[in-house]
């Protein structure tokens, strides 16, 4: 099986055999999380940094009142809390209410790979910036898209990112989320989300079955979103191999 994190990491600089040698070490042990735990939570001074191997987590944020705010999905691949150490605690939870694999890596091999591996740490900035850029479009899907076209473009970033790493086909991948999940991502009522939800259906835009989401025309759907890609940086940008 392919690993996820190389896959990912490829895109940001062109690794050695060395170095996806020391990247396969690194994911070894991996962690089942059960559905509706916390990997970390608010306020914790994190002891590893985590990385998703299998399944889907987010980071997420709780009001007093209790409303929960998704504000990232992390997918196979994805670090959770690269640098997270330099703050010295969370202000923000990670979990996932639908189960997980990770891998728990401890923040001295992290530095371990910044300070002996320049392609692999010039790999994990690549990834801290795009997750950068993947906030930035989040707002503003959530500022200035109306809600048909803010579900359909999450739909699109989510198939872009999962083919990256393996973990979709070309038309469909896995999609275990609830529609309160949804409402909580996109800020939206849950009744807002079903009603979305038919209306896309009902345009033939996608198909959500048995935690499967398929699209029938995925160009159709990336032009009815405004979805491009380019902000997550999936262009080989890497450096030459030395």
């Amino acid at each position: 099986m392919l690993n996820p994190l190389i896959m990912k990491l490829e895109h940001g600089a062109r690794l050695t055999d060395a170095d996806r040698a020391v990247l396969e070490k690194i994911c070894r042990k991996n962690r089942q999380i059960p559905p509706c735990a916390d990997i970390i939570t608010e306020g914790t001074k994190p002891a590893n940094v985590h990385l998703v191997m299998d399944g889907f987590a987010c980071r997420y944020k709780l009001l007093p009142d209790g409303k929960r705010q998704i504000m990232a999905f992390l997918v196979p691949g994805d670090f959770c809390d690269l640098h997270v150490a330099i703050l010295g605690e969370m202000d923000h939870s990670i979990g996932t209410p639908w189960g997980c694999s990770i891998v728990e890596i401890p923040k001295e091999t992290i530095d371990e790979l910044s300070r002996d591996h320049p392609r692999i740490m010039r790999a994990l900035w690549w990834a801290t910036l795009v997750d950068e850029g993947t906030l930035r479009s989040w707002l503003v899907n959530m500022g200035q898209r109306p809600a048909d076209r803010q579900m359909a473009h999450l739909v699109c970033e989510l198939l872009v990112r999962l083919q990256t790493v393996g973990c979709a086909d070309a038309d469909s991948f896995e999609f275990p989320l609830s529609q309160t999940d949804i409402a909580d991502t996109l800020g939206l009522s849950v009744v807002h989300v079903n009603r979305t939800l038919q209306d896309l259906r009902g345009q033939s835009l996608i198909v959500w079955k048995q935690k499967r989401i398929h699209i029938p025309d995925v160009r159709r759907l990336m032009v009815f979103a405004g979805f491009n890609p380019k902000y997550l940086h999936l262009r080989q940008l890497g450096d030459t191999p030395s």
